[in-house]
């Protein structure tokens, strides 16, 4: 199962259900720039500022332009087949499946479902356990690098018990918990939103706090 599709459909979902003009994660951005910059993306050689800082400046530009263009219902609804059609055949994302595409469109997704008023009320998506299971795959693959800068050592915790570990390599422990989804959110900088619980020494989650903002603790 390519699950990168089911997180492209429930982004194109949120997008729709919250319109043009609705908050997200995303600092500066409304859903018509988080659809922008996820279209320009998969479609545009100046979304390249993503990646490298010296052109990040005209790349955000693009992004705003298109996204204040797409407000009208009819540009809006435009937007969102471009998005829901994914890259283009000559894209190298059109055939990155999941190792490109499945973290990117999950964080975008839940950026929109709890970018609004309900925030860290709004409940988890229920996803199959396969697809939380490629979810946990690429979390421990990316982990040491999103979290290398933790001033304490970090060991993530589904609810089978598996673990990652991550940050400092010495020092006191702090353990986050939670279904891998959730886990992927704190670790890339959802942590107010985010479905997990700290547990550790309350220095070593004061530590923490100054790095990721603080989720409930025990």
């Amino acid at each position: 199962m390519a699950w990168h599709l089911q997180e492209r459909s429930a982004t194109v979902a949120a997008l729709r259900e919250a319109g043009p003009g609705a908050a997200t994660l995303c600092e500066g951005w409304r859903t018509e720039h988080l659809a922008a910059h996820l279209v320009l993306r998969e479609s545009s050689p100046a979304a390249v500022g993503v990646v490298v800082p010296g052109l990040a400046a005209r790349t955000e530009r693009l992004t705003q332009a298109l996204g204040d263009r797409s407000t009208r219902p009819d540009a809006w609804e435009r937007l969102l087949a471009r998005l829901a059609d994914g890259p283009p055949v000559w894209h190298p994302l059109r055939w990155a499946g999941d190792a490109a595409q499945l973290v990117e469109f999950h964080v975008h997704a839940e950026d929109v479902r709890r970018g609004g008023p309900g925030g860290a009320q709004v409940a988890p998506r229920d996803l199959p356990p396969a697809h939380e299971e490629a979810l946990w795959a690429h979390l421990r693959r990316m982990s040491r690098l999103l979290l290398h800068r933790s001033p304490v050592r970090l060991v993530l915790t589904d609810p089978s018990g598996r673990t990652i570990t991550a940050g400092a390599r010495d020092g006191d422990v702090v353990e986050v918990r939670g279904r891998p989804g959730e886990l992927v959110l704190w670790a890339f900088d959802r942590p107010r939103v985010a479905h997990v619980r700290l547990v550790g020494p309350p220095a070593a989650l004061e530590a923490l706090a100054r790095f990721r903002a603080p989720a409930p603790t025990s």
